[in-house]
C-alpha cells in the first residue's frame, strides 16, 4: 500500500485515509489528517445530529480555495457496510436517489476521508416502513446577514424569534459562516403547515422591524438588514449540520450556542463572540457536551434502511 495511503480500523471498521499531510486550508495550514482527527474526536455529539439522515457531502478535493461540488449519490464503491437511504427526485421524472446515511464514526471517518469538509442534512429522518421524505421534525429559521450587518445583528432577530416561540422551544447554532440558525421542534406536522408557519412568524418579525429585517432574498433590499430565510422548510432542502466545518479561510464549526451567549454577542457587538474553530469546539464539548442534544431527544429517530 502507498506510503500516503494508510488502513485502519475505525470501531471495528476497516478503512482506508490518505495523503493526511494535505493542505485543505491553506490560510490556516489545517491538512486532510486534522480534519479527520476532528471529526473522529467530534463524533460522538455530532453522529445523533446525522443519523438516519440522508447527507449531502460538500466535499473539496483540493482544499477550500479549490473547486467544490455537492454530493448527493451514494459513490458506486461504497463500502457494503454503510447505511444507505433511496429518496426521490425533486424532479418526478427521475429515479430516485440513493444516499449515503451516516450512522457511525467509522461513515463519518470514511466520508471526511473524501475531503467531505461540510455535511448537510435535511429536516426529516429516515423511518421504518414509512416512505421518504417524512414530516418535518423541525422548523429552521436560517438567519443570514446582510451587507453592513454581521451576526450581532443575528443576534437581536433571534431574540425576536425566541419571544414569540419561547427560549425553551428554540435550539440557536451558529452557521460556521456568517449567521445562525434557528431550530424548533414540531411534531405531526405537515410540510405545507411547516412552511406556512415559518413564513407567517417571518413576516410577522418583518413588520414590526422592517428596519432590520427582510424575508426575501432580494440582494437589493438586504443592505444593513438580516434575511429571516424561512424557504428552507421544505422536505428537499437542506442545512448544514451542527458541528460539521466549514470551508473558509480557518476550520470553523456550525457551533450550538446558548441564548447567554447570543445575548453577550449582541450587547458586545463583536461577530467574533461567536465564531468558533475546531479546536475551540472540542474544548467547549469536553466542558458542556451537546447543548442542542434536547432537541433530538424530542424527535425520536426511526431506524435507517440499508
Amino acid at each position: 500500500m502507498s506510503p500516503e495511503r494508510v488502513e485502519t480500523n475505525v470501531d471495528g471498521r476497516r478503512i482506508t485515509i490518505s495523503n493526511l499531510d494535505k493542505v485543505l486550508y491553506p490560510e490556516s495550514g489545517f491538512t486532510k489528517g486534522q480534519v479527520l482527527d476532528y471529526y473522529a474526536r467530534i463524533a460522538d455529539v455530532m453522529l445523533p445530529h446525522l443519523q438516519n439522515r440522508p447527507v449531502t457531502l460538500k466535499r473539496f478535493p483540493n482544499g477550500v480555495e479549490g473547486k467544490s461540488f455537492y454530493q448527493k449519490h451514494a459513490p458506486a464503491n461504497l463500502p457494503d457496510w454503510i447505511c444507505t437511504s433511496n429518496v426521490p427526485s425533486a424532479n418526478d421524472t427521475r429515479s430516485p436517489i440513493e444516499f449515503a446515511v451516516v450512522c457511525d464514526r467509522a461513515t463519518l471517518m470514511w466520508a471526511a476521508n473524501l475531503a467531505a469538509l461540510e455535511f448537510h442534512v435535511p429536516l426529516w429522518h429516515v423511518a421504518k416502513a414509512k416512505p421518504s421524505p417524512t414530516r418535518p421534525d423541525y422548523l429552521v429559521f436560517d438567519l443570514d446577514p446582510g451587507p453592513e450587518t454581521s451576526i450581532v445583528e443575528c443576534c437581536k432577530v433571534a431574540r425576536w424569534i425566541s419571544e414569540r416561540l419561547g427560549d425553551e422551544m428554540v435550539y440557536p447554532k451558529t452557521s460556521g459562516s456568517k449567521g445562525l440558525q434557528l431550530y424548533s421542534p414540531v411534531r405531526r406536522t405537515s410540510w405545507e403547515i411547516a412552511n406556512q408557519r415559518a413564513h407567517e412568524l417571518a413576516q410577522a418579525i418583518e413588520k414590526d422591524h422592517g428596519d432590520s429585517v427582510v424575508t426575501v432574498m432580494r440582494k437589493n433590499l438586504r443592505t444593513g438588514k438580516v434575511l429571516i430565510d424561512w424557504s428552507q422548510n421544505s422536505p428537499s432542502k437542506t442545512t448544514v449540520a451542527a458541528y460539521s466545518l466549514r470551508a473558509g479561510p480557518s476550520p470553523t464549526v456550525s457551533t450550538p450556542v446558548t441564548w447567554k451567549e447570543i445575548d453577550a454577542c449582541a450587547k458586545s457587538g463583536k461577530a467574533t463572540d461567536l465564531r468558533f474553530a475546531s479546536d475551540d469546539v472540542l474544548k467547549r464539548v469536553e466542558k458542556l457536551g451537546d447543548i442542542m442534544e434536547p432537541l433530538i431527544a424530542r424527535n425520536k429517530s426511526g431506524r435507517q434502511t440499508r
